[in-house]
């Protein structure tokens, strides 16, 4: 084979090959990093590029559409020295691939370490109670805290989400038993409210019980006043009368203790016969 074929072959390879080097097509979602000679020359956008072969290189193909960031569930110490475990995820765009190349070394793990020292700061400075209730708060100053720093590396973050934050096993035990404890607190206080409140319906009715009683006895007292003055003004300066109607009734009291079927012994007065004696006495007269 002539000596100038062979060179026209290999001319014909090196300059397909350079042609392949120059132009590079950026897919959609993408930007490209291209540096000369070490040095930052351009960014590729999505589509057809040409670059110098042999003099610029793809530094990094930097992904454009929004990023899921997965933050490791970690040990987080509350402003009352309990214990929880809390992970996040996190959503983030890059803006300026320039800075995220050139700015930090792995955006990824540096917004990570970000996330985590900010949220440990952040439920560092609230009770356990507090934490557990306070998702949206703690995702809102969260969010708030990262958002200029990462615009230093070229980066916005879209959004911070807490994925989880519990109690750790102890600190649940420790609630629980806590709960239990406040439980039969407030069984114990109702049932002794429960117990006060029937003594003092009960010293109520015992009072009002007592008062009607009392009352009672004054009008049975004040009734039997009344019919004896009336009695004694109905026999006024008739002695006979009186006796007459005291011995009736005197008799027939007798009567029917005779005829009480339970009756099987009968006692008499000893002045019967001297109370009948005066009553007839009286009568004769």
């Amino acid at each position: 084979m002539p000596v100038s074929l062979i060179l026209a072959l290999v001319l014909f390879l090196v300059v397909l090959v350079t042609i392949a080097k120059s132009v590079r097509i950026v897919p959609q979602g993408e930007e490209w990093v291209v540096e000369r000679l070490g040095k930052y020359n351009s960014t590729f956008a999505p589509g057809l590029n040409l670059m110098i072969p042999y003099l610029d290189r793809v530094s990094q193909r930097i992904v454009t559409k929004d990023m899921l960031l997965d933050v490791q569930e970690q040990e987080v110490i509350t402003r009352d020295n309990a214990v929880i475990l809390t992970n996040a995820i996190a959503f983030v765009k890059v803006t300026d691939p320039v800075k995220a190349v050139y700015g930090v070394v792995n955006f990824s793990d540096a917004i990570r370490n970000l996330i985590m020292t900010t949220l440990r700061s952040i439920v560092g400075e609230m009770d356990l109670d507090q934490a557990l209730s306070s998702r949206d708060k703690i995702k809102a100053r969260l969010r708030e805290s990262i958002a200029d720093e990462v615009l230093d590396w070229g980066l916005t973050v879209k959004s911070v989400e807490i994925q989880d934050i519990k109690p750790s096993l102890t600190m649940q035990k420790a609630m629980e038993l806590q709960a239990s404890a406040e439980r039969e607190r407030k069984a114990a206080v109702t049932r002794a409210e429960g117990e006060k409140q029937a003594a003092i319906l009960q010293a109520e009715a015992r009072l009002e019980s007592a008062k009607r009683d009392a009352e009672a006895q004054v009008m049975l007292a004040q009734a039997s006043a009344e019919a004896i003055q009336k009695v004694m003004g109905a026999a006024a300066g008739a002695d006979t009368s009186l006796l007459y109607l005291l011995g009736e009734k005197y008799i027939k009291a007798l009567s029917q203790l005779s005829a009480s079927p339970n009756a099987k012994t009968i006692l008499l007065p000893a002045d019967l016969q001297e109370t009948l004696r005066g009553v007839l006495g009286k009568m004769k007269v």
